[in-house]
């Protein structure tokens, strides 16, 4: 069977780094950290010793959308459905019209969420304590799972084919956007919206990551999330949403849609090693991107750019770092690897989606962004990352690399149109 084409037509954020793929990609290609002292609570009561975050800032939802149609939202839903609004505009989709009564029936969404409503559970369970459990929100259930960011677009904006959520943790955001590639190839769909979503900057989720010794310490914003950097001690959360617009190659030209870039490539696989520790040497990663470059059917020296998981913790960088230079071998000191996760934080189920969305832009503009905050070198982290200031390159394919807990492993490949 021929393998359909598949585009990228639209792309949306909200993030640390902006409330638009504009703003994002400003902040993101400069190295600006948006790493700050959290302030939708005083972090100081937790006694964890966790002080900062990426959080989302200046948020004006009525931007996108109505407060009523978001009232009964969780804030992982809200941000969203405002970036999958930004991407559907851009993909010409939300025109009148734009969609036949048939192109709707073969057009889907496959959104992840690795936690779902956190804030709302904590808030309502305070709620119940405090006031009888009575008195917890009617709507509590359906604001909670982590699927209605899924359901929300779906039902938004009419789209009747599959509505799905990949939760594979810190994976889930690329696996969504892998799966929805792999459904427009096979010809199960034409169109899905797909990407990430999280927003979990809570006191529970700061304090059970930080238990477990995987988040910062650090009080200097410029000197906690530094992947890579000798330095580094644990990952910096972040919250908000990257979504694209992926469609059949043929059906966007038809409509004369802008192609933004191609999808070519999709790995997932599983360590079967450990809950969130990676396999010794980054094996199961090295594995997914050998998948994700047999599948785009091109050789590793290929790829010029790959952006990657790098959270910022010493096993997940040195593993990451190893898994590159086994599978590109001697092109892997040509290769520029950068985390953007040096502006944003770590996004958890959210940022496969949010990267895959620089990922796209850093093709569109042919521009290396950084790793903003890397300044101590690791031996044991010894490629190209692109320290602290982006610069222009040539970027036929790049790849977006996801790792998650429970050794989930994702990655795809983009390419220049």
């Amino acid at each position: 069977m021929n393998k359909r084409r598949v585009a990228v037509v639209g792309i949306g954020t909200v993030n640390p780094a902006g409330n638009s793929c504009e703003e994002s990609w400003k902040n993101v290609s400069s190295g600006n950290s948006c790493i700050g002292r959290i302030d939708r609570f005083d972090p100081d009561e937790l006694n964890v010793g966790v002080t900062l975050a990426g959080e989302v800032r200046d948020f004006h939802l009525e931007n996108r959308i109505s407060k009523r149609d978001a009232k009964h939202e969780a804030r992982f839903t809200q941000y969203a459905l405002y970036a999958a609004d930004e991407a559907i505009e851009m993909s010409g989709l939300k025109e009148e019209n734009a969609l036949s009564d048939d192109d709707r029936k073969r057009a889907g969404v496959i959104v992840s969420c690795g936690i779902g409503g956190l804030d709302v559970i904590e808030q309502q369970y305070q709620r119940g304590v405090d006031l009888g459990f009575d008195h917890v929100n009617p709507f509590f259930i359906p604001m909670v799972i982590s699927n209605m960011a899924a359901a929300r677009i779906s039902i938004s904006h009419g789209l009747k084919g599959i509505s799905t959520c990949p939760v594979t943790a810190c994976a889930g955001g690329t696996n969504a956007v892998g799966d929805a590639f792999h459904r427009i190839r096979e010809g199960y769909e034409d169109i899905i919206v797909c990407g990430g979503t999280e927003a979990c900057i809570t006191k529970c989720a700061i304090a059970g990551f930080s238990n477990i010794r995987a988040m910062s310490h650090a009080t200097d914003p410029k000197r906690a999330s530094i992947p890579f950097d000798l330095e580094r001690n644990g990952f910096i959360i972040g919250e908000g949403a990257g979504i694209l617009v992926l469609e059949e190659w043929e059906h966007a030209e038809k409509r004369g849609a802008n192609i933004l870039a191609e999808i070519a490539g999709y790995g997932s696989n599983s360590d079967a090693y450990h809950i969130t520790s990676p396999a010794p040497g980054g094996e199961g990663g090295a594995e997914c991107l050998r998948l994700a470059l047999s599948d785009a059917e091109i050789e590793p020296d290929e790829i010029q750019y790959i952006n990657a998981h790098g959270t910022s913790t010493k096993l997940n960088d040195s593993s990451e770092t190893a898994a590159i230079h086994e599978v590109f071998k001697e092109h892997a000191k040509d290769l520029a690897v950068s985390s953007t996760k040096g502006v944003t934080g770590h996004l958890l189920g959210g940022a496969g989606g949010v990267e895959a969305v620089f990922t796209v832009q850093a093709i569109m503009k042919q521009f290396l962004p950084p790793t903003a905050g890397l300044k101590v070198p690791d031996p044991d982290c010894d490629l190209d990352y692109v320290p602290l200031k982006g610069r222009k390159s040539k970027i036929n394919y790049a790849l977006s690399n996801s790792l998650g807990f429970g050794g989930h492993n994702a990655s795809v490949i983009f390419k220049k149109v």
